[in-house]
């Protein structure tokens, strides 16, 4: 692998890819600690330093590299344009316009494309706005009496929420060049920066945090089962059931064509990370609304005593059900059997001993539903890691490898390698993995 690896940086137009990638990955990890304008630095980091992590913006301050918390210029991270992807996405099912933008081809992504940029825009903006007013109102940082932001006045307020708005379109303009003229997707890459740039700190914690051996011990069986469970989700996300399918022959004048055998991937991980992110968004909602309201009702109190951690019991399995409820909801938008069966019946394709039609559609259906099944208990599984890590070792929250960011990590990481190896394998060289 390392032998591959060189020969990729030996390869000219693949080295400056590399290079390039590399590049814009250190502008976005020196952004991340530039703070905005209007914050008092010193108070920000004291605030940080008594901070725990899983509380109810952490799953916005790993995504954004920890830069949230430090109300850098990039605090808001590539958070708003993946919001807006997944809207845009959704909302290509709902819409008839959007459906047709879709089915047109390179134009009409073009056209969808810009209308994420719009909306990745205005999210900027809302959420900014949220964490400007949450960050003066103490909500940000809960029991900090520092002052981080000494000026109140609705000038400076303004400025920071523009100096965040335009830090998040800057990083989606640096995540586009990075798919056009670097390696793997562009806004993937940079979550994956994100999200790995918090792993030293977070192993380093569990270390100082341990009793036994001074905290080796719990660090090393850390990285163990750290290990296991990268290798299990790397297995499963690899893992695909293959659906036969035959085109059959047709002549054309002289010639005969058709006539070849494929298959259709379906993955046991059709839906990817994409019902653990609507998970915890969702349980986010009561907490927050329980900390803007500031209420001392019955409900309130048990919100917080189910919700303001991650070792209840009520928080674990809502958790859990809230994924594999999304986990389905997510592969119904995306995948369609009716269409997927009437573009084989277009072209002449059928799945042996399945007749074309309805029940191909049906067969489809039932495979698909068998497959998302332990796709989505392994969400649900991988998810709970965290929450497991902080009962057995006492992580606050800080475990690495589980939840969602394992599951980024390892997705994106083995997409980079399939591409770096596709362009090793066009040169003929051995490819990146042998």
């Amino acid at each position: 692998m390392l032998t591959a690896f060189a020969r990729a940086f030996q390869t000219p137009d693949l080295r400056k890819k590399l290079l390039f990638t590399l590049g814009i990955v250190v502008l976005f990890r020196f952004g991340a600690h530039i703070p905005t304008p209007g914050v008092s630095y010193p108070n920000v980091q004291e605030c940080v330093a008594e901070q725990d992590t899983s509380g109810l913006f952490g799953l916005i301050n790993m995504f954004s590299g920890g830069a949230l918390m430090q109300l850098t210029i990039f605090a808001l991270g590539i958070m708003p344009y993946i919001t807006a992807s997944i809207i845009l996405q959704l909302l290509v099912v709902v819409i008839p316009r959007l459906e047709a933008l879709k089915k047109e081809g390179q134009s009409g992504q073009a056209k969808i494309t810009q209308y994420t940029r719009y909306l990745t825009v205005a999210l900027s903006v809302l959420q900014a706005t949220g964490l400007v007013a949450t960050a003066r109102s103490g909500t940000l940082f809960p029991g900090c009496t520092a002052d981080i932001i000494p000026n109140d006045s609705i000038f400076a307020a303004v400025v920071m929420v523009i100096c965040m708005t335009a830090a998040t379109v800057l990083l989606m303009w640096l995540g586009e060049l990075i798919t056009d003229r670097g390696i793997g997707n562009g806004m993937s890459m940079l979550m994956f920066v994100s999200i790995a740039a918090g792993f030293p700190g977070a192993l380093w914690a569990i270390k100082t945090g341990g009793e036994l051996a001074d905290g080796w011990i719990e660090f090393g069986v850390v990285i163990v089962c750290g290990l296991a469970i990268v290798g299990l989700v790397v297995f499963v996300e690899l893992a695909q059931r293959r659906i036969p399918v035959q085109y059959a022959k047709r002549m054309i004048g002289r010639r005969s064509y058709g006539g070849t055998s494929t298959y259709i991937p379906l993955k046991v991980n059709q839906a990817g990370v994409i019902p653990v992110i609507f998970a915890s968004s969702l349980l986010y909602i009561p907490l927050l609304l329980v900390q803007f309201t500031d209420s001392t009702a019955g409900w309130a109190d048990w919100i917080r005593r189910n919700f303001q951690t991650m070792d209840s019991p009520t928080y674990l399995i809502t958790y859990f059900v809230l994924i594999v409820f999304f986990a389905f909801f997510y592969v119904a938008i995306t995948f369609n059997p009716e269409e997927v069966a009437e573009n084989m019946k277009k072209y002449g394709g059928f799945i042996p001993g399945i007749r074309a039609g309805r029940p191909t559609v049906e067969y489809l259906s039932y495979v698909l539903n068998r497959i998302t099944w332990p796709g989505s208990l392994y969400l649900g599984l991988v998810a709970l890691v965290p929450a497991v890590a902080l009962i057995m070792f006492n992580a606050q929250g800080e475990f690495p490898f589980g939840g969602t960011s394992v599951l980024i990590i390892v997705g994106v990481g083995l997409e980079t390698v399939r591409q770096i190896e596709s362009q090793l394998h066009q040169r003929n060289y051995e490819g990146f993995l042998r």
